[in-house]
């Protein structure tokens, strides 16, 4: 398994070496000991979640309050463009983001470090994605930002064909800041 850092700090992409035959494949998902070396410990890790959505869906960029909450994402079926943004105040890269593609044919898998914020949006016929989460869902803690603020300029592959009530209304970029007390120069 190879691990691939990112222009973000601490998130960093993990890439599996597919076994693939005539009857398919086999691949590991998961290995603890190459996390470990990248200070992720499985263990720490208390929840896992999947979603599944259709072509187009457009879910985020949502993150969490309360020092925010470690995850580690693949898709396990599909395709799905992910962006992933800085939203660590301490951070000398706060307001950037990453994008990848992650999807079921390089089985790759993405560790985000809490107070980032993740969205993500289908390119296939369908993508179911798995989390491993650090901690227990806090529906109560829970914050997104518009996934197309002019501010983070995140260049989705297309219009989004479907968005929840939240994700239509979610705050900018600028009103997070706001709300955790950032300093806007830092911006």
């Amino acid at each position: 398994m190879d691990v691939l850092e990112t222009d973000l700090t601490g998130v960093l992409q993990f890439r599996p070496s597919p076994h693939r035959d005539d009857r398919g494949f086999f691949s590991r998902t998961y290995d603890d000991a190459v996390a470990e070396r990248w200070g992720i410990v499985r263990a720490d890790f208390v929840q896992d979640s999947q979603s599944r959505s259709k072509h187009g869906v457009l879910r985020g960029l949502h993150g969490r309050s309360h020092g925010g909450e470690g995850k580690i994402i693949r898709c396990a079926h599909g395709s799905a463009f992910v962006a992933i943004v800085d939203a660590r105040p301490e951070s000398p890269t706060l307001g950037r983001h990453v994008t990848l593609t992650l999807d079921d044919e390089d089985m790759a898998s993405v560790y985000v470090p809490r107070r980032m914020l993740v969205g993500f949006q289908v390119t296939g016929e369908v993508a179911d994605m798995c989390y491993s989460i650090d901690r227990t869902h806090a529906p109560d803690e829970a914050i997104a930002v518009r996934y197309d603020d002019p501010e983070l300029a995140i260049t989705w592959p297309m219009p989004p064909t479907e968005l929840s009530d939240r994700d239509k209304n979610a705050p900018s970029w600028a009103d997070l800041l706001h709300s955790l007390d950032i300093d806007p120069a830092r911006r």
